[in-house]
């Protein structure tokens, strides 16, 4: 850190030195009064203060990840009676979709990266959304995915499609139209098999018919959504953000064939829990004054202005 920072500075040219006012460290491990001497090396040496040191904090993992780059991350999956894996595609979207599956309790959860096959032991593949339906969907059979996955419906095991629409693998009796107009809107839905409540959003341009849509995934604003194949074991929706509802949650993956204890976790409390941990730990490692009177115009600013 020292090095980083004394480092940047010699690099800078004056007039850039001269727009920084303070300095940040985060994620620091043990306790910061240790890193006392550190903080006045670097006062000394860049002219600049130290605003903060903020130490490395678990909560954070529980909140939805920025970008995919939190995929490479290894995580160690929980173990559960569930086995649900789900394609890292190339181009992935909307992946915090995963994490209430991820947690939840009797799940075990985990991603398949390129280069790797789908497990045979997998007892659900889920895949998610992606930024480029039609290069995604190449980049699936590049991988040998779709056989794979056509191998584990074959023998009895579940998919979960969300979003996208392209010319696919074939478990589902439907046919998707693009539309100019865009869906990007949060819904307050129901599953259509339990009536249980479901939050989510939509993002897709596109419309689905088929005869498997006359059994859909949920009902959003009276309007069914999604479809599922004869034998139920095959879903596809648009609805993003369902898992988070945990009722809803608990009572899907029992019927996946789960032993799932609807009470041993609550994603919105958790998250909720993560975000009050966060600014706790920050506001109180963090001089939020200096930060709000760097923040505050200057009066040549607001003269010029």
């Amino acid at each position: 850190m020292i090095a980083s920072l004394v480092g940047t500075r010699e690099v800078l040219s004056p007039d850039d030195a001269a727009m920084i006012k303070g300095f940040l460290i985060n994620k620091f491990r043990g306790n910061p009064r240790l890193f006392d001497d550190g903080v006045s090396a670097i006062e000394s040496r860049t002219g600049w203060p130290c605003l903060g040191v903020v130490r490395w904090l678990r909560s954070p993992a529980l909140l939805p990840a920025e970008d995919a780059v939190s995929l490479q991350t290894p995580h160690a999956p929980m173990q559960g009676s569930l086995k649900i894996v789900a394609p890292m595609f190339s181009r992935i979207a909307n992946f915090d979709d995963a994490d209430p599956l991820r947690m939840q309790p009797g799940v075990e959860f985990d991603w398949v990266p390129p280069g790797k096959p789908i497990p045979r032991d997998a007892d659900l593949i889920v895949l998610f959304g992606t930024k480029s339906t039609l290069g995604d969907l190449s980049f699936l059979r590049q991988q040998g995915w779709d056989h794979d996955i056509l191998a584990h419906a074959r023998a009895g095991g579940r998919v979960l499609g969300i979003c996208g629409s392209a010319p696919g693998l074939g478990l589902l009796d439907v046919h998707t139209v693009m539309t100019k107009a865009k869906q990007v809107q949060p819904v307050t839905a129901e599953c259509a098999h339990t009536g249980l409540p479901i939050n989510g959003y939509e993002i897709h341009a596109g419309d689905t018919e088929g005869a498997d849509t006359e059994r859909p995934f949920a009902i959003v604003g009276g309007r069914p959504d999604g479809a599922t194949s004869t034998c139920g074991r095959v879903q596809g929706t648009y609805l993003h953000g369902a898992f988070a509802a945990d009722a809803f949650r608990a009572a899907w993956l029992e019927r996946a064939g789960g032993e799932i204890d609807s009470n041993a976790f609550a994603y919105d409390a958790a998250v909720d829990r993560a975000l009050d941990e966060l600014a706790d730990e920050v506001s109180a490692a963090v001089d939020i004054d200096a930060l709000f009177k760097l923040a505050a115009p200057s009066a040549a600013m607001i003269r010029h202005a």
